[in-house]
């Protein structure tokens, strides 16, 4: 499993963001941004083989619950890796439409 761990990571500035994620050992990468009243939501995934989904104008935001929790993984570190992945698969299947089903597959994402 260790090559599924999360990790925080940085983007060039042409993929603007307020989160940036690796996930599976640098196969998979996840951009998220904050949202007004203390929500976020995915912008962007990318997927070795499967291109980048931009969800810029397409996006549904997490609840507040989900949303304070996934920020103060992020502030430990991602210490909690099972509850990350939760957060993260509950972004994706509200916004799974835009994004390939056999690239989500794949990663284990849905």
């Amino acid at each position: 499993m260790i090559d599924q761990l999360f990790f925080i990571t940085t983007m060039p500035t042409s993929r603007p963001a307020d989160y940036y994620l690796g996930y599976m050992d640098g196969c998979v990468f996840l951009d998220f941004n904050n949202y007004n009243d203390d929500r976020i939501y995915l912008k962007r995934i990318s997927f070795d083989g499967y291109g980048c989904y931009d969800l810029e104008t397409n996006w549904e935001p997490l609840d507040t619950e989900d949303s304070k929790t996934f920020k103060d993984i992020i502030k430990t570190d991602i210490k909690d890796q099972e509850k990350l992945l939760r957060i993260v698969k509950k972004a994706i299947s509200l916004n799974q439409n835009f994004i390939r089903k056999e690239a989500l597959e794949e990663y284990y994402l849905i």
